[in-house]
């Protein structure tokens, strides 16, 4: 890898230079709005789809496109949930195999696997608080976000 000669590029609001003048740049935003929650998802899944969309859509964080994204999130979300009752359940982390040999239950790697992938998720969405240090709001909403997230 060699080192990157010239500036450094500039941050996309400042704008993009067209023929000499600088031209404001904008984002595309797809319209704000809650996309349908899959039939799919789990008991669990639809609960936290419908808990965290209001506060996406308040942010301003969520569209249609954004479906199968937050779906993946809400799914991970129902696995990690079900691992976590069975694992409360068996009152332990543990289980005893037929040959005597002690072994981890299977569903503490299901909790953890799901977990490390609501958090990737989770900063997508800007439900970390890391990532809602990096939102922001437009203005004239007249609210902040620890007004918006409770």
């Amino acid at each position: 890898m060699g080192a990157q000669t010239g500036p450094a590029p500039k941050p996309p609001e400042l704008g993009v230079v067209d023929g000499g003048k600088t031209v404001p740049f904008r984002h595309a935003q797809p319209r704000i709005e809650i996309p349908s929650c899959p039939n799919w998802l789990g008991r669990e899944a639809k609960r936290e789809w419908k808990r965290i969309t209001p506060y996406l859509e308040q942010l301003g964080l969520i569209t249609q496109i954004d479906r199968s994204g937050l779906a993946a999130y809400c799914q991970a979300y129902d696995r990690w949930y079900k691992a976590e009752r069975a694992l409360t359940r068996a009152r332990s982390y543990t289980f005893k195999m037929p040959s005597g040999y002690v072994g981890i239950r299977p569903e503490v790697s299901i909790a953890q696997k799901a977990i490390a992938q609501m958090i990737s998720l989770c900063r997508e969405f800007g439900l970390t608080p890391s990532a809602r240090g990096r939102i922001q709001v437009p203005e004239g909403t007249g609210e902040s976000l620890d007004d918006l997230l409770g």
